[in-house]
């Protein structure tokens, strides 16, 4: 994959105010597609670890559009077809829990974010990653601590994720109800650790997370 051209040095820390700031700086440095990515599922005990991708064009307004954790569901599912609306392009990456569990949670979310940027319909020239984490990845990045609260697109992402994920869960539910994947999707709540105990994992269980080899043990 081609190199892009070097992008500026990124110092200033906007306080969350502009959250087009990085994007901006990027754009006016010749990256005209400039790559948010985000994930989410690093905590549950079930399902995968999914990544989103977004590629928003110069003069974006998202309002509303913020970390998706700050958000509730229904308005995560409220904006997002203004996102995939307004967005040059999305895609999406998975890991499924039995990578999980053979390569660990950080390169399982490198992966699924890895992914999600190889998915996009557009190549990005720079890419605004959620974390301290670098990805091995030849485009020229740029890791943002609470990115999804500094970048429009990572938020973007960020909702992205989320809703696909939870939506993802929600389906599990029906084939493992006795979970309560529909409402802890796979985290481990109270509800979710006592249903573990009792019938044992299921297949989309993650047997490299504590509580699940205990029950396994």
């Amino acid at each position: 994959m081609p190199r892009s051209k070097a992008a500026p040095t990124l110092f200033c820390d906007p306080e969350y105010g502009d959250t087009l700031f990085f994007e901006k700086s990027l754009w006016e440095h010749g990256h005209r597609y400039v790559a948010g990515c985000d994930e989410v599922g690093r905590g549950p005990l079930a399902g995968p670890v999914v990544a989103a991708a977004v590629i928003l064009p110069p003069g974006i307004a998202l309002p509303g559009v913020t970390d998706s954790k700050k958000l509730s569901e229904a308005r995560r599912w409220k904006l997002v077809p203004g996102i995939l609306a307004a967005a040059d392009c999305v895609a999406i990456g998975f890991c499924d829990q039995a990578e999980i569990d053979r390569i660990n949670i950080l390169q399982a979310s490198k992966t699924a974010m890895m992914r999600a940027l190889a998915g996009l319909s557009l190549l990005a020239t720079h890419v605004l990653v959620d974390g301290n984490q670098r990805l091995p990845i030849t485009i020229p990045q740029t890791p943002l601590v609470k990115g999804d609260l500094r970048s429009l697109s990572i938020a973007a992402a960020s909702i992205v994720a989320k809703v696909v994920r939870d939506e993802l869960m929600c389906a599990m539910h029906a084939r493992w109800p006795e979970y309560g994947f529909d409402r802890n999707r796979g985290y481990p709540s109270a509800e979710h650790r006592d249903a573990l105990r009792l019938h044992g994992p299921c297949p989309i269980h993650r047997r490299s997370y504590q509580p699940v080899a205990e029950v396994l043990a």
